[in-house]
């Protein structure tokens, strides 16, 4: 049985999302992976909670959701307020999850990968705007550096190009990748006007309190430039074009409707070419609800679809759990 020790940053929905997986399916990981995974450290930002000899992630996660931050467990454990480049260095692990919204996270991505651990990771910046620097220094160093969950969630468009499309050139691919707005979308096809439609997705959690994000674009951008790093060669966020939807309206909804059409913001990535913003489709694009597809088009298989869920808690978790199970069993090999 291989042990497999676990740095997690980040410890509001997903990361708790993470937790309760690794919780509740130890037993299929030991089964049929033969590996045992020991979470010794845990960061939120009020501090690091630290126990090499592992944190009990039932306890964890009921003081979080009790208390709100994981210093207020201090009667059981020592909270440390290290940042998370001194976490990465004190903490002896083989794998750091990064499930943080921290932009500047690729500087602690790069200090992990020195100090030998391999990262998962579903925070999109370091990746949209480092890409040749933190794969190239993973590459370096033979370390997996994993980031499945940084598009579509746990739909694994990142490994179906990164592992398995290794004979294909890929063309274009066409993408619907952020579910907020077309959940504002698909409220507006209904009559609900923009600002409206942006308050409901926010009562239900489908929306951030700060949602400019997403109806600016700037996710699926972030998204659409990693999948641009993975089928073709590195580029960042500054060369793709961006456009959101904050500019459409209910009746260019309905008039797209009564063509047979809707309107998803869709992101097409080619060769040194990539922009996002609002197109009227049919077909696969048409998506709804969370839902998220991309179509790829290549030179040997044509045409392939891929659809699923682009957001929700344990659909993130299962692209971070599956890289984690990856970059375990490759740093066993």
């Amino acid at each position: 049985m291989r042990e497999v020790k676990v740095q997690l940053f980040g410890f509001g929905n997903v990361g708790r999302a993470v937790a309760r997986v690794l919780l509740e399916k130890e037993r299929f990981f030991r089964e049929k992976y033969g590996v045992k995974f020991k979470v010794v450290s845990i960061a939120d930002t009020s501090g690091t909670v630290w126990l090499p000899e592992g944190i009990d992630l039932r306890e964890a996660i009921l003081v979080k959701e009790n208390f709100g931050k994981l210093s207020s467990w201090t009667n059981e454990y020592e909270v440390y307020s290290f940042s998370p480049a001194e976490a990465v260095k004190e903490v002896e692990a083989d794998v750091v999850i990064d499930v943080t919204n921290d932009r500047s996270a690729y500087e602690w991505h790069l200090s992990a990968l020195r100090e030998g651990k391999a990262v998962v990771t579903s925070n999109k910046p370091p990746l949209a705007f480092h890409y040749e620097e933190i794969i190239g220094e993973a590459e370096r160093r033979g370390l997996p550096y994993l980031f499945e969950a940084t598009v579509m969630a746990g739909t694994p468009v990142i490994g179906l190009l990164r592992e398995n499309l290794l004979g294909d050139s890929v063309k274009r691919i066409k993408a619907v990748l952020n579910a907020t707005t077309t959940f504002i979308l698909s409220r507006m096809e209904q009559g609900v006007d923009f600002e409206r439609a942006i308050e409901e997705a926010q009562k239900l959690g489908i929306a951030e309190r700060d949602p400019s994000g997403d109806v600016l674009g700037i996710d699926a951008g972030y998204k659409a430039t990693i999948l641009h790093c993975v089928a073709f060669k590195p580029i960042t966020f500054d060369e793709i074009a961006v456009k959101g939807i904050a500019e459409v309206t209910v009746d260019e909804v309905k008039r797209a409707l009564s063509k047979g059409k809707r309107i998803r913001l869709v992101a097409t990535v080619e060769d040194e070419n990539v922009r996002v913003a609002p197109e009227e489709v049919s077909g696969p694009l048409a998506v709804s609800s969370n839902e998220n597809v991309a179509l790829i088009e290549s030179d040997l298989l044509g045409e392939l679809l891929i659809k699923g869920a682009g957001a929700g808690l344990k659909e993130t978790a299962s692209g971070v759990v599956s890289d984690l199970v990856k970059a375990s069993l490759r740093l066993v090999e």
